[in-house]
């Protein structure tokens, strides 16, 4: 399904509706409506991205899928229909509360802020923000962007992170945001940006799907580490013990690190590309304490 137009009404109905909708059972409204709609990313290589013509594929995608057959089971319903709604960093989370999709997974940073809002399942990722760049451009760090323009993506913690760290340095750049991260690289492209900050991990997922991904370099300090997480509407425990029991099962059984394998140590489409990223020490731990755990 196809994303559609979000009207200045339905944001403002959202904020009506979300009390309303925070406590619902997730599972009832599947089951009444005989559908699950799963939100997706257009560019969040490898988590949820297109990578052609078709439904979305990725990390994050398959976790979505494994969630959707629990549900089948639980339900004891094999035909609930599976709607695709594609969605950004700005409106993600008020499609979630008012109802549009039952379910985000993808490149979602789990904190406090957003966790007055939704529910998070179990860290399934733990990552950075730093800065893709052109190689051409010379920088190194974050001191080479003073008094130049910067991308980021609107509604991410990255663009937070970075105009945060921009005061605190008085490095004065200008902070310039796409819509979503194939925005954003755009804005470095065209050279209407120097470096784009965002998760490093989708950085390197960028320059990899890149026209020429060899003019293309990922640089700086990682400025903070921040997990990932699939996000659920409050306050609905059965949903969230159903999300929790296919990830945490996931993770003990070895699938999950199977799953990883795949989008991280292989090749993926649509340029078979391998970001050769072996588990970081904090995902590994978190096999075992399957912690939903935020950042700050």
């Amino acid at each position: 399904m196809k994303l559609s137009a979000v009207t200045s009404a339905a944001i403002v109905a959202t904020g009506l509706l979300a009390s309303t909708l925070a406590s619902a059972d997730t599972l009832k409204k599947i089951a009444d409506s005989g559908k699950i709609t799963l939100a997706y990313r257009e560019s969040s290589v490898p988590f949820s991205y297109l990578s052609g013509p078709g439904a979305p594929v990725g990390f994050a995608v398959d976790i979505s899928n494994a969630v959707v057959d629990a549900v089948k089971k639980r339900l004891n319903n094999p035909a609930i229909k599976v709607d695709l709604q594609a969605v950004t960093s700005a409106n993600r989370i008020p499609l979630l509360t008012n109802g549009t999709i039952d379910l985000e997974c993808g490149s979602t940073t789990n904190n406090s802020v957003r966790g007055k809002d939704v529910q998070f399942a179990i860290n399934h990722f733990y990552t950075g923000t730093r800065l893709l760049t052109k190689k051409s451009s010379g920088v190194k760090n974050y001191a080479d962007l003073a008094k130049k323009k910067v991308a980021s993506t609107s509604g991410t913690t990255n663009a937070q992170v970075i105009r945060k760290y921009n005061r605190d340095m008085n490095l004065d750049m200008d902070i310039v945001l796409g819509k979503d991260h194939d925005d954003s690289l755009l804005l470095v492209d065209s050279g209407r940006a120097e470096a784009f900050a965002m998760d490093d991990i989708l950085l390197f997922g960028l320059m990899g799907n890149a026209r020429n991904p060899a003019d293309w370099v990922v640089v700086g300090d990682s400025l903070q580490v921040e997990p990932y997480a699939c996000m659920m509407r409050k306050d609905d425990p059965q949903f969230q013990a159903l999300v929790n029991g296919v990830i945490g099962g996931m993770m003990k059984s070895g699938d999950f690190e199977k799953l990883y394998n795949k989008w991280f140590m292989s090749p993926i489409p649509p340029r078979g590309q391998n970001l050769n990223l072996a588990m970081s020490k904090e995902l590994r731990e978190n096999l075992v304490a399957q912690s939903d755990k935020p950042a700050q």
